[in-house]
């Protein structure tokens, strides 16, 4: 289906294919388990010698459906849904990382990821270097270890909101004969395609744009299924050699170019357990079907609140993409020519105190921990998400203490923009 229909139509078709006199809508499977006729043909599932359900934490109907969507609109070849985006981004690593192993990444990355590869996974065993995703292609290669198994950023990073040089990223990884790993949640596949820049695997948290309205927590893994495993056999022997779990069976032998999500599934998912709920799935489905009309309207939105605020004498400095004096603004373009997302940062004259109230007297944005809603909302990190980290931490993520980060909704902008001018003018 990806090959002949264009992103909105995928939006609204991929996934689910009904047959004669099935559902139209992709049907709730609310069931843990599935029947068969005997004993041989489940011993069969078991042994990945054919593919069905027997059991929903290693995969259900409703929610390969929904991973089928995404992955056809990444441009992908298969995916896989987990609870949280933050359990993705884990799968998505130990995946091809054990004890011992090492990965880099951009230190631009969501503080709950930073916290996990720094702090969770060093407990594993997994150790991570940082690298700043502005450095030279020299300084990111010098972070590589004879270990490393891996590359990973974030194409918009929240909530610094810093622009990933995908083609410099995938040069990197792929002259040291790893995969490129991207967290493309702020962009989604409607305004980036990582895949399309030499990305390798893509994740998701769900819950933000692709879901759009707060109702589900959820993340999502996308195989781009371009990676040669077996030409660096030696680095990956999860992939490569025979896994005993499974009567010995190799999963690029076996699976081919699904080898790396039929482990994810097959391996992480049936012992770690962090599943999509099918329930979850179908609300993410629904969210998925307008996607590609919800985006544009966050990006128009967000460009004349930017403008409004760079224009403003009580605002000390706005970060965003699509504002032709920004940083990232080149990068941008070539990425992202539709747009970014809905996601602006910025700061006012007065800081850390000023920016509290300022956020305090806001009536339209509300103040939660979520991003890229359908509503506007608002966030303070450094004493929010990121309040764990200390002030130099704090810029090491790209957190300024004074940064606010403002969630633009696809309400009517001149009432967004009404809303923050009685909250400056407070």
């Amino acid at each position: 289906m990806a090959k002949q229909f264009k992103p909105e139509t995928l939006c609204v078709q991929a996934g689910w294919t009904p047959k004669k006199g099935e559902p139209r809508v992709l049907p709730i499977y609310q069931s843990t388990t599935f029947k068969y006729e005997t004993s041989e043909q489940m011993a069969r599932l078991f042994d990945l010698e054919e593919s069905g359900y027997f059991y929903t934490r290693l995969q259900n109907p409703t929610n390969d459906a929904v991973a089928a969507k995404i992955a056809a609109l990444e441009g992908g070849v298969a995916g896989m849904l987990t609870s949280s985006g933050q359990a993705a981004n884990f799968y998505a690593i130990f995946n091809i990382c054990q004890a011992g192993d090492h990965f880099v990444c951009s230190s631009a990355i969501y503080g709950g990821t930073f916290n996990l590869f720094g702090v969770t996974m060093k407990k594993l065993g997994i150790e991570v270097t940082f690298v700043s995703p502005d450095a030279s292609e020299e300084e990111i290669s010098a972070a590589f270890r004879p270990n490393t198994k891996a590359l990973f950023g974030e194409t918009i990073s929240n909530p610094s909101l810093e622009v990933l040089d995908i083609e410099k990223f995938a040069r990197i990884a792929h002259s040291h004969g790893v995969p490129l790993i991207v967290d493309n949640t702020f962009p989604t596949p409607i305004n980036c395609r990582p895949f399309e820049w030499g990305a390798d695997i893509v994740v998701h948290s769900t819950t933000k744009y692709m879901d759009g309205h707060a109702t589900s927590v959820g993340g999502c893994i996308v195989d781009s299924g371009k990676f040669d495993w077996d030409a660096h056999a030696d680095k990956f022997p999860g992939l490569c050699t025979p896994d005993e779990s499974y009567h010995g069976l190799t999963y690029t032998k076996a699976f081919g170019k699904m080898a790396y999500i039929t482990k994810a599934t097959a391996q992480l998912m049936r012992d770690l357990g962090s599943i999509q709920s099918p329930q979850n799935s179908f609300l993410l489905n629904l969210g998925l079907e307008t996607l590609h009309l919800r985006m544009p309207q966050h990006c128009k939105n967000a460009q004349a609140v930017a403008e409004y605020l760079s224009k403003n004498d009580k605002v000390a400095w706005v970060n965003y993409c699509g504002l032709p004096g920004n940083k990232y603004y080149e990068l941008a373009q070539k990425y992202m020519p539709n747009g970014s997302c809905g996601v602006i940062s910025f700061g006012l004259k007065g800081g850390r105190e000023i920016s509290i109230k300022f956020m305090d007297s806001l009536k339209l944005a509300a103040i939660v921990t979520h991003v890229a809603d359908a509503r506007t909302c608002v966030l303070h990190p450094a004493s929010h998400t990121h309040r764990q980290l200390s002030d130099e931490q704090l810029l090491e993520a790209g957190v300024r203490p004074d940064l606010i980060r403002f969630s633009v909704g696809i309400e009517n902008a001149d009432d967004i923009i009404a809303d923050i001018e009685q909250a400056l003018n407070a």
